[in-house]
């Protein structure tokens, strides 16, 4: 396969699959096996932009009348330093553990199937045993409950966790309802994805080749397109149908990645 079609695919698989709860690591690495790519994890990282410049300009107005809001508006101020104190865990553990995760759990395609299906027991159990809730709006998440869903976040540096998927799990074991929990997890995902953006970049921007750069764009664009459809669809999808069909995506995708891998192998 040519390579910009590798990356408009790989670019597809992280737009559709960075806000809902399974995984787009373990989607980006196994499509990656089994194209036969070597590691990618780089590219993986960094065509997280596309996405993130996805939630962002959808949420744009949003951001706009929270920012200019902080000077007078209490609620503007509590939201803005949930999303920090949820976003700190991330950035400390994440700029500690960074080599380590690259180096050795992004080259363990087995371990991320088999957390790929873990996640969607996980995932089953929750949609169907979360407490009562009694958040039902993100902007009103405590702030022990936002460090506590950051911790949880934290999780996701497991490929085949899901940063979404831990979030969301995180908010609903909290007492978040689904549209609230999907959505505080969208707004995470901005600070979340664009530190892990700016390390990587910044490690690898001396290894980085003018044809690595250009896959890159093309991942960009897919991702940024692909993202602009689901983030639209989800919330109206998962307070209708909760997040039962994703785990049995993580489980059915889990079970063929295992199989997959035995043939390439």
């Amino acid at each position: 396969m040519p390579d910009f079609l590798t990356a408009a695919l790989l670019g597809s698989i992280e737009g559709l699959t960075e806000f809902l709860p399974v995984s787009s690591t373990a989607h980006l690495i196994l499509a990656g096996k089994l194209l036969g790519l070597q590691s990618a994890a780089t590219f993986d990282v960094l065509v997280q932009l596309g996405a993130i410049l996805a939630i962002i300009s959808i949420y744009f107005h949003r951001l706009i009348a929270i920012v200019t809001a902080l000077p007078t508006s209490r609620e503007a101020r509590h939201f803005a330093a949930a999303i920090i104190l949820a976003f700190l865990p991330a950035a400390v553990i994440g700029a500690l553990a960074h080599d380590f995760i690259k180096a050795v759990l992004f080259e363990s395609p087995v371990l991320v199937c088999i957390v790929l299906i873990l996640g969607g027991i996980v995932l089953l159990v929750v949609d169907r045993v979360a407490p009562e809730p009694r958040y039902f709006d993100a902007r009103q998440f405590s702030w022990p409950m936002s460090i506590t869903i950051g911790f949880v976040q934290c999780l996701a540096m497991i490929p085949g966790t899901s940063r979404s998927g831990s979030t969301i799990v995180g908010a609903l074991l909290l007492g978040a309802d689904k549209r609230s929990a999907a959505e505080f997890s969208f707004f995470l995902a901005m600070p979340t994805m664009l530190g892990a953006f700016t390390l990587d970049l910044w490690k690898s921007r001396h290894g980085l080749t003018a044809d690595q750069g250009m896959m890159i764009v093309i991942g960009f664009v897919f991702a940024f397109l692909t993202a602009l459809l689901v983030v639209h669809q989800l919330l109206e999808f998962v307070s209708k149908r909760g997040y039962a069909p994703f785990g049995w995506w993580r489980i059915a995708v889990g079970i063929f990645g295992l199989i997959a891998l035995q043939v390439v192998r």
